[in-house]
């Protein structure tokens, strides 16, 4: 299961059915699409060419391959500011035969070389209402903006165990995709100014991301 990935990509809302079709085309058995909301600060958005509008968030299983991504890149004009970004996390496992064939019998062609990872995906679950907080510490330790995406947790009782306080059921999971580099100190910042002693109570963890499209300008910028 080490050439599978879970691809997530995040577009304005508008072009979600877009983009869903294209993976289709290409084969997906199973798109799943969730409501988002983008939280980049203003000069980012301006730089970058993107609006503050409402996104949608995509989730695929796929077989890892550096060439879908750069086809995804070339097709859906990733490259081009405002269009939206393309990431894939490494699956470790599918729980059934049948469910894995399902999920992983699209043809996708996988490259052999394994490449270095250079970005992780910071994924933050936070109190809802506290998306503004959560993002305030992550972009005091250099993050440049997230997607909010909510949800309703269960197990809030379970956590007066582990944390000694109670958890409220609504709840906001933002998504910061940063380098490899920056990702220990915004989260820390996001514990620390946002974390479990705060009325954010966010938990925080990290994803590494192995193949990624739709940040070449602020890549080149940096």
């Amino acid at each position: 299961m080490d050439r599978a990935v879970l691809m997530i990509v995040i577009t304005d809302r508008s072009r979600g059915g877009e983009f869903a079709s294209w993976f289709q085309t290409q084969g997906a058995t199973l798109v799943l699409s969730a409501l988002g909301q983008g939280t980049a600060a203003t000069e980012v958005l301006d730089y970058l060419g993107l609006e503050a509008t409402e996104k949608a968030v995509l989730f695929l299983a796929a077989p890892r391959s550096a060439r879908l991504v750069r086809k995804a890149a070339r097709e859906l004009w990733l490259d081009v500011p405002g269009r939206g970004i393309l990431m894939a996390v490494p699956v470790s496992s599918v729980g059934g035969a049948r469910a894995r064939d399902y999920l992983l019998s699209w043809q996708a062609e996988e490259d052999d070389m394994e490449k270095e990872i250079t970005h992780e995906l910071i994924v933050v679950i936070a109190n809802r209402g506290h998306t503004d907080q959560v993002m305030d510490a992550a972009r005091s330790a250099g993050a440049a903006g997230g997607t909010t995406i909510h949800a309703k947790g269960t197990g809030t009782e379970l956590a007066r165990k582990f944390f000694g306080v109670s958890l409220a059921a609504e709840k906001e999971i933002v998504f910061i995709l940063a380098k490899e580099t920056d990702r220990k100190p915004i989260m820390k910042a996001v514990m620390t100014q946002a974390g479990m002693q705060t009325k954010a109570q966010a938990v925080v963890f990290s994803l590494p991301v192995t193949d990624l499209a739709g940040l070449r300008l602020l890549e080149e910028d940096g």
